[in-house]
């Protein structure tokens, strides 16, 4: 194959995991203006499957994703014949430099928790069991330094259409929240066998006496005692 036959086969592959992230409910060309991808660039692309890092930015954030982790979360193949990917430390002929595999994160068990009656109305809880793993999925890069990473399914569509119910979504206890963020807000109250109450929700405001929390579906804010709330934790993107 040719230098051009391989450009063409390379774009049309890449075009097919991007295509992976369309929001469900969407067709392609409304996926492209909710994005602001112009109508020329869009018939470009799905003609040449040759999009820019720029328009596939605006895709992804679009989807509810990220570049990064769309990159760290692209398959070569069905994920069952994949081997994990590799990540470097130190510099390519030093001492120290070696390949380390990334490792596994689990998939925690979650199921629906009852409504609460916040300043906002109902909120739908989420009982998030640290206790059962109910798979694993390959680590990304980005979360290759936080050992207590994990992923998670949605149970409730509070947070449509940021992310739909039933989809895997990536937490990093480790990283830090700042307002705009997308957590996990575990709250002080447990339940037993080392599993939490949590809400879901878009970080608007932290103080020492208040967490506001955004959820999408109603748009509506609502307000939680910090004496209510014993750990944050970003959520840093969603698996596939």
């Amino acid at each position: 194959m040719n230098e051009v036959g391989r450009g063409l086969a390379q774009g049309t592959r890449l075009l097919q995991e991007l295509m992976r992230f369309k929001p469900e409910g969407l067709s392609a060309n409304a996926w492209a203006v909710r994005a602001g991808v112009s109508r020329t660039i869009w018939a470009d692309l799905r003609r040449h499957g040759n999009p820019s890092r720029r328009t596939m930015e605006k895709l992804l954030v679009a989807a509810g994703s990220t570049l990064a982790e769309f990159e760290a979360l692209r398959s070569d193949g069905p994920i069952s014949a994949r081997k994990p990917p590799v990540i470097s430390f130190g510099e390519p002929g030093s001492g120290g430099w070696r390949p380390a595999p990334l490792t596994y994160i689990p998939v925690i068990g979650t199921s629906p928790g009852a409504c609460r009656a916040e300043d906002g109305g109902q909120i739908a809880s989420t009982i998030i069991d640290t206790a059962h793993k109910v798979g694993e999925i390959y680590r990304p890069p980005s979360l290759a330094a936080d050992p207590n990473a994990y992923a998670m399914t949605l149970v409730h569509d509070a947070m449509w259409p940021r992310f739909r119910s039933g989809r895997r979504l990536l937490v990093s206890p480790a990283a830090p929240v700042e307002i705009g963020d997308d957590v996990i807000v575990a709250l002080a109250e447990q339940s037993d066998g080392g599993s939490f109450v949590a809400l879901i929700g878009e970080i608007t405001l932290r103080s020492a006496t208040t967490v506001e929390l955004r959820k999408f579906n109603p748009d509506v804010r609502f307000r939680i005692a910090a004496s209510d709330v014993s750990a944050i934790q970003k959520i840093v993107g969603e698996a596939i």
